[in-house]
């Protein structure tokens, strides 16, 4: 076997396609990553910034679920550090604990009508409890109350882990996804800023025979006999032409249209790719301070803010994160609307606006970096309960990551869960070969 045949061609090293890759690899199969920038994670990495590691794009890490379970699995390490408590709620200008007191205590800190609003909970715990699809979160959140701070509480909830106002999430991802998964309560960081993950991932995979080529891009794939037999990729100034027994496309289907050509699919799974195509928006402040401005160890989330969702406190379980005597944080906010237009200027000053409301010193708080994540490079590639199948009209080629959740998920977790369905899929259709 040569540097250029392959049995996995993995286009982008992003969250689904490391993992898909590591899945790949540990099974067996000589896999390749080909990476257009010069490091993995894609919109979940990390920028080193005057000694700061800097998030760029997803933040915490999920526990005891499909992502540690990945880890574990191919034999990465998972050098995660979990806040005792994770998430503390800014409610009447106080920063409350509800750990252990779930839904009921946290409501009742915020209106009498809580009860009400968690026997809905509670009903939405089976099928028939669940509220029609076309109701948005916001919608549902109304049918109970029209206090102004639970409806925040909510939307700040949906915008931490979907990256969607309540007013975009249909009711249904909200509560499938709260009443039955719950992975928001179990998450850490890594010391080594988000890229620590992927770069255990990118060990393995290449210390199982695989290989990542990062500053590499591919430009097409090759179709054979109505398969994809590999492709044409540029690396290091040169066009480079690889062969693959299959391919893992992790940058999204609608992106993966131009690498196949449109007149080489059905026009019918072409329009819905097309029309599927709706990326969110998110915007977020990487800070420092040289005093601790944030008594969460994990994360500050909101009850009444513009558009603050929460707050990251880096440097209480990582302090590897800053350099010396520095405190590292990060605000984040998702604009209105998150899908679609919305005044990117605007939108980022009433996000700063929340952080000089709540955060005591941040007038004296260091930015280190605004980073806007919208269209192309979103921080969901679709919103939860309208993504696009895995599969394509293509028998050999399959897309992961957050454009192809399973129903109810979101974020890393999602592209571990994506991955270890297709990478299932490969495992029946192209059995490993023995050279």
């Amino acid at each position: 076997m040569t540097e250029n045949n392959w049995d996995a061609l993995v286009v982008g090293a992003g969250a689904g396609g490391l993992f898909a890759a590591a899945r790949l690899t540990h099974l067996g199969y000589k896999t390749l990553v080909v990476e257009r920038l010069d490091k993995v994670g894609g919109r979940a990495s990390t920028d080193e910034i005057d000694g700061f590691k800097v998030n760029n794009g997803a933040i915490v890490i999920e526990l005891d679920g499909i992502t540690e379970e990945t880890f574990d699995e191919v034999g990465a390490k998972f050098d995660i550090r979990r806040p005792e408590p994770p998430i503390l709620y800014r409610i009447g200008g106080k920063d409350v604990d509800v750990t252990g007191g779930g839904w009921g205590f946290l409501l009742s800190k915020l209106t009498r009508q809580g009860a009400k609003l968690v026997k809905g909970l509670g009903a939405a715990r089976n099928d028939s409890g669940l509220p029609e699809a076309e109701l948005s979160t916001a919608a549902w959140v109304a049918k109970y109350t029209r206090n102004e701070a639970v409806h925040g509480i909510f939307r700040n909830m949906c915008g931490s882990v979907f990256a969607v106002g309540s007013e975009e999430l249909p009711a249904r991802v909200f509560l499938t996804y709260f009443t039955r998964k719950s992975a928001f309560k179990k998450f850490g960081f890594s010391p080594d800023g988000t890229i620590g993950v992927w770069k255990s991932l990118a060990e393995v995979i290449e210390s199982n025979g695989g290989a990542i080529w990062l500053g590499s891009e591919v430009k097409s794939l090759t179709l054979t006999g109505g398969v994809i037999s590999g492709a044409v990729v540029e690396r290091a100034g040169e066009t480079v032409e690889i062969s693959s027994r299959f391919t893992v496309s992790d940058i999204g289907p609608f992106a993966t249209l131009d690498l196949v050509g449109r007149a080489n699919l059905p026009a019918e799974y072409v329009e819905t790719v097309e029309t599927g195509n709706n990326p969110c928006g998110m915007i977020s402040v990487n800070f420092a301070a040289q005093r601790k401005l944030v008594q969460s160890p994990g994360l500050l989330s909101f009850a009444q803010t513009r558009r603050l969702c929460y707050v990251a406190n880096f440097s209480e379980l990582c302090p590897e994160m800053s350099p010396e005597g520095w405190y590292l944080y990060q605000g984040t906010a998702v604009p209105k609307p998150a899908v679609g237009d919305f005044d990117e200027a605007s939108e980022t000053e009433l996000l700063l606006q929340d952080l000089r409301d709540e955060i005591e010193g941040f007038d004296e708080a260091r930015i280190l970096s605004i980073n806007v994540t919208r269209d192309g490079w979103p921080p969901q590639r679709a919103v939860a309960g309208f993504d696009l199948p895995h599969d394509t009209p293509i028998a050999n080629l399959w897309n992961v990551g957050d454009a192809v959740k399973e129903y109810a998920n979101g974020g890393t977790t999602a592209c571990a869960e994506t991955a270890k369905i297709v990478v299932d899929k490969i495992r029946d259709a192209h059995p490993v070969t023995v050279s």
